[in-house]
């Protein structure tokens, strides 16, 4: 429980210092404390409102409105898919699919650090990487090796970044919390949970945007991907030995 609370209290400065990071950072530690459907369970109301928070802090600063409805329709339709994928797979497989998409993400982000996307062409892969991040989301809670690698490739301001990106998060856990609740997997018990993660975070958040408009976000982005090597090595070795 101590783990537990000191990672929300991280996710929840690097969510107000650079706008994502709270399912990156909290789902593989949940994934290893305890099992991915209950962390899954736990970000429902952190996902919801603290993004939605953001999106009206940042509604000045946004990508185009049918770009992210495209973005977020297609998410929506990946969560549908990512939530059966939740209940049919077995645990072990679940917890090797946050372990891969942990991977996934590092090495995007690895490979994308100088690559710069045009809008032009973002445009045109919208839909599929959309879905994508759907189906990540609602199967492994992670959407961020889809998601905000394909925003962060087209080197947004930060504010545009944040805004755009809430937008996402809120639309496809609009969709996620009925999958979750006609799956089971969303209880009564696991919905307490979440509204106490939910504050936990907005406790932090504050903190965290102070020190995103000081600090360089490169030192984030390090740190994040120091800290998710570690965790998925952990997890692997724990499903395979």
């Amino acid at each position: 429980m101590i783990i537990a609370l000191l990672t929300l209290l991280a996710a929840g400065v690097i969510k107000g210092a650079i706008g994502s990071g709270v399912p990156v950072i909290v789902i593989p530690v949940l994934t290893m404390l305890y099992d991915v459907k209950l962390a899954i369970a736990v970000l429902v109301a952190p996902n919801l409102f603290s993004n939605a928070l953001q999106v009206w802090q940042y509604r000045r600063h946004l990508l185009p409105l049918r770009f992210l409805a495209a973005f977020s329709i297609a998410g929506g339709l990946g969560i549908i898919i990512g939530t059966w994928g939740l209940v049919v797979l077995s645990p072990t497989l679940l917890s090797l699919g946050v372990a891969g998409a942990i991977v996934m993400y590092l090495a995007i982000k690895l490979a994308r650090r100088k690559m710069v996307m045009p809008f032009s062409l973002a445009k045109r892969i919208v839909l599929p990487v959309g879905l994508l991040a759907g189906v990540l989301q609602g199967a492994a809670g992670m959407s961020a090796p889809a998601s905000v690698t394909f925003l962060n490739a087209m080197r947004l301001e930060r504010q545009v970044f944040i805004g755009s990106i809430s937008v996402f998060f809120v639309a496809i856990t609009c969709v996620q919390i009925p999958a979750l609740l006609s799956a089971g997997i969303l209880t009564l018990e696991r919905s307490v949970y979440s509204l106490a993660a939910l504050l936990v975070i907005l406790v932090a958040m504050p903190l965290g945007a102070k020190l995103g408009k000081r600090l360089p976000h490169h030192l984030f982005d390090n740190l994040i991907m120091l800290l998710l090597a570690g965790i998925a090595l952990k997890i692997i070795l724990d499903a395979t030995l």
